[in-house]
């Protein structure tokens, strides 16, 4: 025979597991708006672009389906430790090998779907946001380099380049961000996008791998070398945010900074002017362009040569 604890102690143990998930529940729908997002990047006057919804609800819902599953399993292993504790009266042996097939069966089946079921909503939202087959209303070709960046405004056929900054952190300063927002700054290159358009992002890289990632977006793409890679998104809300590179690529990575301004039709034809005014027409080249040139000297005439 095997001590058998009392009724009320299991009862207590439900209560207390039952009253966990109620608050969690409760927490999680009067949470703030940041603790709602999953604590990533956002503003409550709107997205900032057409994929950062389904992206946070991703988030959103793989860490709510973990907490479930956490408090389940703190509750169960809880109740296991009170139900089944040694008792100072009982000086007996517990059987030490003991069979349950529809207990393994479930232990084995229940891990094997919530896998299937993670893996279906990441591939169905991945599959979203990757499709390169989406239409698009303009292209930019952004060329990662060691340590800034360029950006070929296609259909314009106008380019802005930056220069590796030598000492980043005087010019990362509260004073010199751009409109208050953080990790941007007047010295890095600017990438302007028109709101409401949808952007194919042409993504190169010239010496090594870099990471485009603009955290405001919620997504980040690989630019590798001799490799091409797309994707398209729709900014969806105007203002100034920073964009860096997310993999690791030589000493100055943490200076390979560049700023994002999502401004209406009418700016974003003004800057394009700005450009073609500086004489920075054409495009830039992934191959055979070093950082150490000038960028001035390219024109139309090498956009044949990309």
């Amino acid at each position: 025979m095997h001590s058998q604890p009392p009724s009320r102690t299991r009862r207590t143990i439900l209560r207390a597991t039952a009253l966990a998930v109620a608050v969690a529940a409760v927490a999680s729908g009067c949470a703030s708006d940041t603790v709602q997002r999953g604590f990533l990047p956002g503003y409550e006057d709107g997205e900032v672009t057409n994929q950062t919804a389904r992206i946070t609800s991703l988030w959103t819902g793989s860490w709510i389906a973990a907490l479930i599953v956490g408090v389940i399993t703190w509750g169960l292993m809880l109740w296991c430790v009170a139900a089944y504790r040694k008792r100072k009266d009982d000086h007996r042996l517990p059987v030490q090998t003991r069979y349950h097939l529809p207990l393994e069966i479930m232990y084995t089946a229940v891990p094997i779907i919530m896998v299937l079921v993670l893996f279906f909503y990441t591939d169905r939202d991945m599959s979203a946001i990757q499709d390169k087959d989406v239409e698009s209303d303009l292209t930019v070709q952004v060329i990662g380099k060691q340590w800034s960046w360029d950006f070929n405004y296609v259909d314009d056929d106008v380019y802005e380049t930056g220069q590796h900054l030598a000492d980043v952190g005087d010019t990362m300063t509260e004073d010199a961000t751009i409109d208050g927002a953080p990790g941007t700054a007047a010295e890095l290159p600017t990438l302007y996008l028109p709101v409401g358009e949808s952007v194919r992002f042409v993504l190169d890289s010239r010496d090594v791998i870099h990471s485009f990632w603009i955290p405001a977006f919620l997504y980040k793409q690989d630019m590798i070398p001799h490799r091409t890679n797309e994707f398209v998104v729709t900014p969806e809300r105007e203002g100034v945010y920073a964009g860096k590179c997310a993999e690791l690529c030589g000493e100055h990575h943490s200076g390979m900074l560049f700023n994002v301004e999502v401004v209406d039709r009418a700016e974003y034809d003004a800057q394009m002017e700005a450009l073609r005014e500086k004489g920075q027409e054409g495009q830039i080249p992934v191959e055979g362009f070093s950082r150490l040139q000038d960028p001035n000297p390219v024109t139309a005439s090498t956009e044949g040569e990309h």
